[in-house]
């Protein structure tokens, strides 16, 4: 964003919304701009991060996000999913409709996205969104586009497998040093357990029609191999 912002003079504003809700919520006009954050809740919405068991939690801890449903739904909220009643009724907890996603949201009411629930990584206690990993390998010249998984592993349960697109300048380069360099980079970003302790280099990535990675097809062939 701050390269755009260099060459281009425009700002970008980030938002968050899924079919069934709309814009959960955006960086509108007059806002500050957060890179990387998703905003603050939409006008009509009622959004918190919330627990297992539909509590509201404190500032910068991560959970489920849930736009509240109780007493009233919103009225831009879909009503459910025709003839799924056992999925509409998995969407919901408490007094809160789950959009399935994992976030944090910071002291100033900025979300911030962490990952699908079904793709954050338990690791050895810890746990882990691919977002951030992507996020931070993509900073790394090498890398074109990645998708980040879980793999089984013995001791810890769990571990950080990241699927790599190198840049045509860097399909040359010996592979086992370049994962020890994408490794490196990724502890110098991020936190240093969260760095993917598996790569795999790979020439394209499966996508849906839309152009979504398809993690899910990446994590059924990781878990295949257990």
């Amino acid at each position: 964003m701050e390269q755009w912002k260099v060459k281009t003079g425009l700002d970008i504003y980030e938002g968050y919304g899924q079919t069934e809700t709309v814009l959960v919520c955006g960086t509108f006009k007059g806002m500050e701009i957060k890179p990387g954050s998703m905003g603050k809740a939409s006008p009509s919405y009622d959004v918190q991060i919330v627990d297992a068991d539909g509590n509201t939690l404190l500032p910068n801890q991560e959970g489920d996000i849930g736009i509240r449903i109780a007493p009233q739904r919103p009225f831009y909220l879909f009503t459910q999913y025709t003839g799924d009643p056992e999925k509409t009724a998995s969407s919901q907890r408490g007094d809160f409709y789950l959009t399935g996603d994992r976030a944090t949201r910071d002291e100033d009411g900025y979300f911030w996205f962490v990952g699908r629930s079904d793709d954050v990584i338990s690791s050895s206690g810890y746990r882990i969104g691919p977002f951030e990993i992507e996020s931070a390998l993509l900073e790394h010249p090498a890398v074109v586009e990645s998708a980040v998984v879980s793999s089984p592993d013995p001791i810890r349960g769990e571990v950080v497998k990241a699927f790599v697109v190198l840049s045509p300048t860097y399909t040359g380069h010996d592979q086992e040093a370049l994962t020890k360099e994408l490794q490196e980079h990724v502890k110098k970003v991020t936190a240093p357990y969260k760095y993917p302790r598996k790569i795999e280099f790979v020439e394209e990535l499966p996508k849906t029609v839309s152009g979504k990675i398809r993690r899910n097809e990446l994590r059924n062939k990781e878990w295949g191999k257990a």
